[in-house]
């Protein structure tokens, strides 16, 4: 029996040229460059824009560009931050709450006024209160159809109301925020039964970044 001919050694990989080693460095440092420059801009926009809606408020006395040599970005952030927090405080007390609740009064007594302040106010708790559950719990629905799963940020259940026009009955409902890629501010808002819903160990901010990234960032 005849033995078959060696095989040839395999040829070596060709080096890349000079043309695909630079595309290569630049989309690496487009990768390292991108992500920072876009959250420094994002930074810089918000400062920018703070410090022009508050330096309009401020006599012209107190505007730090008169007495600093160079304007420092920033300054009417730290004058927001500075004014918020000593408006919580003073709603702490019995003299805060007496003032909101007048002031309170007689925005309620504005036609047109008054609706806008309670949805805008009833947002703001919903969304910033710290003893809220809405929006804080992420589930899994499946939607559009039997067999696909999507993500969804878990409101609250329905009002009564809303309960009788569906038919809940016995069989406890549930609201959801079915958002969109890639901005997950926009989407679909629905009621469905609560076993319908799968909750999941997932924080809001990952959803939103898993999301938003059309599943490229996955939760650590």
């Amino acid at each position: 029996m005849t033995e078959l001919p060696p095989l040839p050694p395999p040829h070596p990989p060709r080096p890349r040229g000079i043309g695909a080693r630079i595309r290569a460095y630049f989309l690496t440092g487009l990768v390292i460059a991108g992500p920072l420059a876009v959250t420094a801009w994002l930074v810089f926009w918000f400062i920018d824009t703070v410090d022009h809606w508050i330096r309009p408020l401020l006599p012209v006395t107190l505007w730090p560009d008169i007495y600093l040599v160079k304007d420092i970005p920033g300054v009417g952030v730290v004058i927001a931050f500075v004014g918020l927090t000593l408006l919580g405080f003073l709603a702490a007390n019995l003299l805060g709450r007496s003032l909101i609740r007048l002031s309170e009064t007689i925005l309620d007594r504005m036609p047109v006024v008054r609706g806008i302040y309670k949805s805008v106010k009833q947002l703001f708790e919903t969304v910033f209160s710290q003893q809220g559950t809405g929006f804080r719990k992420v589930g899994l629905v499946q939607y559009p159809m039997k067999g696909q799963w999507t993500l969804v940020f878990i409101s609250t259940p329905p009002g009564e109301t809303v309960k009788a026009a569906i038919g809940a009955g016995e069989t406890p409902y549930i609201s959801v925020f079915l958002p969109c890629t890639p901005n997950p501010t926009t989407g679909f808002y629905f009621y469905l039964p609560a076993s319908e819903v799968i909750e999941i160990d997932m924080s809001p901010d990952a959803a939103a970044k898993l999301i938003m990234s059309a599943g490229l960032i996955q939760p650590e």
